[in-house]
């Protein structure tokens, strides 16, 4: 596993992170098989680990702190989100100050930690983004409960005020083979001393159209989400079904090394729910992508622009 420093804030991270979210953290899917892949992910040089509070309705957060529990996480960066938190089925939003702390020093109590490594603000709009809120983030700092604030959208126009803001350290965006229009913002934020993470690195699989490989309780579930949420990436990712037949490396491996061959990005963070694909995925540190590859990508992007 490689590293790249996390911007300006000081820290260095996995150039791969483990996302904790998702199917991951509902309690149909295996306790055991879920701290597995985390102790696992860990093993392989992992120092990034991202979950948030209103992630998988609510339970991620507390299955990662059981993960931890008895290891050193002095190596870790562990990242959560406020912001949203979830309740009676439904992901809620407050972004009052108020909020964020209690959302923070909660997050803190379910991971069984002293201090987070980053805390993001999920998905603010650029009217929540309010001076207390700001103010509030460097008083978490100042009393030692986050090492770094940031900013998780995928909203061009709040990613470039965060990049404004003293106060945030990263911003995670959408960036991946379908999102080449990322890629100003990433060297604005880089320009900046922002850490950027990559969310979505692998397209949510549509590159290999997952949505049409239903082996088990979570393809489905994933398979769901996507045709309710992104069907313009599903029709769009079969443009790049090539990545899956390049020689030496898979299709995920060649989405992630994408993403890595940007030096704005810190880190890209991938989610699985198996181990098989967690070690395919961990193995793209430190690939390059083939010129031909990159050249084939480039012409597909094209045609959708």
């Amino acid at each position: 596993m490689l590293y790249r420093p996390l911007g300006a804030t000081g820290l260095t991270v996995s150039e791969i992170g483990f996302g904790c979210a998702s199917f991951w953290g509902k309690p149909v899917f295996s306790e055991r098989q879920a701290v597995g892949l985390v102790h696992a992910a860990i093993e392989a040089g992992v120092t990034l680990l991202d979950t948030g509070a209103s992630y998988s309705g609510g339970q991620a957060e507390p299955r990662l702190g059981r993960a931890l529990k008895g290891r050193d996480v002095s190596r870790l960066v562990i990242a959560s989100k406020a912001g949203t938190y979830a309740q009676g089925g439904k992901v809620l939003r407050d972004f009052s100050a108020a909020a964020v702390r209690e959302s923070t020093e909660r997050s803190l109590r379910n991971l069984g930690i002293g201090a987070l490594g980053l805390l993001q603000l999920h998905g603010p709009t650029l009217g929540e983004l309010t001076e207390d809120l700001i103010a509030e983030l460097a008083t978490l700092k100042a009393r030692g409960l986050i090492r770094a604030a940031g900013v998780n959208s995928f909203d061009p126009a709040v990613v470039e005020a965060a990049i404004a803001l003293a106060q945030i350290d990263v911003v995670m965006i959408d960036y991946n083979v379908l999102r080449p229009q990322r890629e100003p913002l990433i060297a604005r934020a880089a320009a900046a001393g922002k850490g950027v993470l990559a969310g979505m690195p692998l397209a949510m699989g549509h590159t290999a159209l997952k949505v049409a490989n239903i082996r088990g309780p979570q393809d489905f579930w994933y398979a769901a989400r996507g045709l309710a949420r992104h069907r313009a990436e599903v029709r769009a990712g079969a443009r790049f079904s090539f990545l899956h037949r390049l020689r030496g490396m898979t299709g995920s491996q060649a989405a992630l090394a994408y993403v890595l061959a940007n030096r704005g990005v810190s880190a890209a963070v991938i989610g699985t729910t198996r181990a098989a694909h967690l070690h395919e995925d961990l193995t793209a540190s430190g690939m390059a992508l083939p010129a031909e590859a990159a050249a084939r990508i480039a012409e597909a992007q094209s045609r959708a622009s």
